[in-house]
């Protein structure tokens, strides 16, 4: 997504820019302020590997001031970000966890991971696109999608697909119908095999046959 350009647009407006960068943080190389964004939020379970219910939140300088946080935090910290750590009781194991998620992001390097991910939802999109009634929704080009890519069955639900690959292949994918989006998302990470991409195109074939 033209992230950067919506974003310019709307400053000179002038509108604040929240970005939702959910499946993009850890996914493929870029830097938060370079969005030109004022705030932005991500888990942090999804790309980077940590444990869930871990997330991150930045907020531009000048705007932390002026941004409430959820819970109430002292006058001493009206102007600092970590004013929005104020959560009460929670786990902090899983906190501290987070570091060792950041330690093999890096070791891996994003640039790698970014052309890894790639090659692999490339891997099993170029298998898929020959099997009778599939269809792929997402570019093979780099620029676009780079783990996440999106594929449905011609007369088929794609709730179905999602449950058949789950019961017999204990694939864990993600069925999308919204607005003129229907289709199981599929996203592969670096630890994912090339042996069960292929077990995933064989659902993909049994599935469309049947």
């Amino acid at each position: 997504m033209p992230v950067k350009k919506i974003a310019d647009k709307a400053k000179a407006a002038p509108i604040e820019v929240l970005v939702d960068g959910a499946h993009s943080f850890a996914h493929f190389e870029f830097m938060i302020p370079g969005l030109n964004c004022d705030y932005f939020g991500t888990s942090l379970h999804k790309w980077l590997g940590a444990p869930v219910g871990t997330g991150m939140l930045y907020i531009r300088r000048e705007k932390i001031k002026t941004t409430w946080p959820l819970f109430g935090a002292g006058d001493q910290e009206e102007n600092n970000i970590r004013k929005f750590e104020h959560l009460g009781t929670r786990p902090f194991y899983i906190e501290q966890a987070v570091d060792k998620a950041i330690d093999f992001h890096e070791m891996i390097g994003a640039k790698r991971k970014q052309e890894r991910l790639h090659y692999l939802k490339n891997y099993w999109m170029k298998q898929a696109m020959n099997i009778p009634k599939v269809s792929i929704h997402t570019s093979f080009k780099k620029e676009y999608g780079c783990a996440i890519g999106l594929v449905s069955i011609a007369g088929k639900k794609p709730a179905d697909l999602d449950a058949f690959l789950w019961e017999n292949y204990r694939i864990h994918a993600v069925s999308i119908v919204k607005e003129n989006i229907s289709g199981l998302r599929v996203t592969p990470n670096v630890y994912t095999s090339l042996k069960e991409l292929d077990k995933l195109v064989e659902g993909l074939r049994i599935f469309a046959a049947s």
